[in-house]
């Protein structure tokens, strides 16, 4: 068990513990099994909070003996842990989709038209019907659905239902006559549906938006609610800093002015959408930075999702023979970007899931940090990659931020797209730690599960919620304990250049930490899902604490 470790460049304790009257303190933790996800992952039994700040962490007796406070929390012998830290998700579309019809497990399209129905009579006089979280995949038949069902449900509102993995979506015929979307219509990196050569509603990556843009924008009020609510489900989770990956610039306004009264609590890293209103806004005046809010990147697609056959493969889809996907964007288009990020203090980021994908990004980003660096700049997904590419990574430490529940999710089918030959070098979570020697963990929420206990479940047993398979999916890229907790707070934190603020429990770092009813270090693997917050503390105040 370490001994105190205290702030202040090497304070002597004699003169501490020699004074009559002890510090004191906004708050102390004690007896508690505390990871502190230092260096050494050390273990502690208390520490001490000043300021929003630990300023002592280290045995029982020794903090006990050098500080007090008003506020003292037992913890009863339970385990604390740095603040969960999800380095993809998406916090604001979260929020969004929590006051939408929830679609989410749907095994049928009937069953899909059944949950509308019901929203709909809870929710009368909607402008649009919007709902999220079909897959196709869950269907007995796996293809996607058309919306002549929506059509007769619903002839005079417009519909919009989102895939789970946000690059594709079912638009009723009012919603499509409302955006101006036409059989035959061509674009680049999206594809509209047609059925003999009539619309089916079927709108896949850049086609979404043909239809979403034209969706009202929310109130201030609603906006407020949907963080407000995505908050209250985070912290519930352990969760205390959100990578949110793609936001536009007025979102960011929105959110600092809720942060700015203290109203929205969630630290958000953020990157912004690739759109030119971001960059205007933002190259000149660079990264913006406050305790809660720091905008530091800019999120790129370069294609869509396995899950909709929008991933772009070097050879066809098995499933789809001659087809192989397609970019979202020119290769002229990220290189532009990458020339000019790279003169800026900006990380690029960007979304690619398959090994054609990955290899365009892995050369343009070669290209331009060529060698060694510590920019960060990031793959977000890197799903499948071409054997010969891994090395790309590590040649100029190029960060390959992945989502473990991504690979239990779709197990289940991804060999049908990709074939056990190209299966081998995918959802790689191991070989990719090995590029860099650290690689952060996310959810990629609401596209999967918001649980982080879900996440180090997958990571480390490499199995989904019914622990399943029973030997885990490809257990050769499963994580070790440490590495997936390293994942979800101090390498999450480095992702996001915050690792000097957050993401370990040290002296002179925020006292974002969660303490739970059992040791993710030690507990049986079958009761892991089981694991419950019992409270929740950003800057060392408690923002969630479970219910008796």
């Amino acid at each position: 068990m370490q001994k105190i470790i205290s702030a202040g460049f090497g304070m002597i304790l004699g003169l501490c513990f020699g004074c009559r009257s002890k510090q004191v303190v906004d708050l102390i933790v004690h007896q508690a099994t505390i990871y502190t996800v230092d260096s050494g992952f050390s273990r502690a039994e208390a520490m001490a909070v000043q300021d929003g700040k630990i300023v002592a962490i280290g045995n029982e007796q020794d903090i006990m003996n050098a500080y007090r406070s008003p506020n003292t929390v037992n913890a009863n012998g339970k385990f604390v842990f740095p603040g969960f830290i999800d380095a993809h998700a998406h916090f604001v579309d979260y929020g969004s989709s929590l006051f939408q019809v929830d679609l989410t497990g749907s095994v049928s399209w009937s069953e899909i038209l059944q949950r509308v129905r019901k929203f709909v009579s809870a929710h009368p006089g909607l402008a649009w019907i919007q709902g999220y979280g079909w897959d196709q995949n869950r269907f007995p038949r796996k293809d996607f659905p058309t919306n002549d069902s929506l059509n007769i449900l619903f002839p005079d509102v417009p519909v919009l239902l989102g895939r789970i993995d946000g690059h594709a979506a079912i638009a009723n015929e009012k919603a499509l006559e409302l955006s101006g979307v036409h059989a035959g219509v061509k674009l680049t990196g999206g594809t509209v549906g047609t059925v003999h050569q009539k619309l089916s509603g079927l709108l896949v990556d850049n086609a979404v938006a043909l239809v979403g843009r034209h969706v009202p924008d929310p109130s201030a009020a609603d906006y407020s609610r949907w963080l407000l609510a995505a908050q209250a489900s985070c912290f519930a989770q352990g969760l205390t800093t959100i990578t949110d990956c793609g936001l536009m610039y007025t979102d960011v306004t929105l959110i600092d002015s809720l942060q700015k009264i203290d109203s929205l609590k969630m630290k958000l890293y953020v990157m912004l959408s690739d759109r030119p209103e971001n960059y205007n806004r933002y190259l000149k005046s660079g990264p913006y930075k406050t305790p809660r809010l720091f905008v530091h990147g800019f999120k790129l697609f370069a294609d869509g999702a396995l899950g909709s056959r929008g991933a772009c493969l070097l050879r066809p889809y098995r499933d789809k023979p001659g087809w192989y996907g397609f970019l979202l964007s020119s290769k002229e288009h990220y290189d532009s970007i990458a020339k000019i990020l790279i003169a800026t203090d900006f990380q690029m980021c960007t979304h690619a899931i398959g090994d054609s994908a990955n290899r365009v990004m892995l050369a343009v980003y070669n290209k331009y940090l060529n060698g060694k660096n510590d920019r960060r700049w990031r793959i977000e997904h890197a799903q499948v990659i071409n054997s010969n590419d891994f090395a790309l990574f590590g040649k100029s430490d190029i960060i390959p931020s992945v989502q473990p529940t991504h690979a239990t999710s779709d197990m289940y089918w991804a060999e049908e797209r990709l074939g056990p030959e190209r299966l081998k070098s995918a959802y790689a979570n191991k070989e990719l730690l090995r590029q860099n020697g650290w690689i952060p963990l996310g959810t990629d929420f609401p596209v999967e599960d918001i649980s982080p206990f879900k996440t180090f479940h997958s990571a480390v047993f490499r199995k989904d919620a019914n622990h399943y398979p029973a030997r885990g999916f490809q257990p050769e890229n499963a994580l070790t304990r440490e590495e997936a907790i390293r994942g979800m707070t101090i390498w999450a934190a480095k992702a996001d250049f915050l690792e000097k603020e957050t993401g370990s429990l040290e002296p002179g770092k925020k006292a974002d930490f969660v303490l739970l009813d059992q040791d993710l270090m030690t507990a049986d693997e079958a009761m892991i899902l089981d694991t419950k917050v019992l409270a929740t503390y950003s800057d060392g105040r408690r923002v969630y604490q479970k219910k008796p």
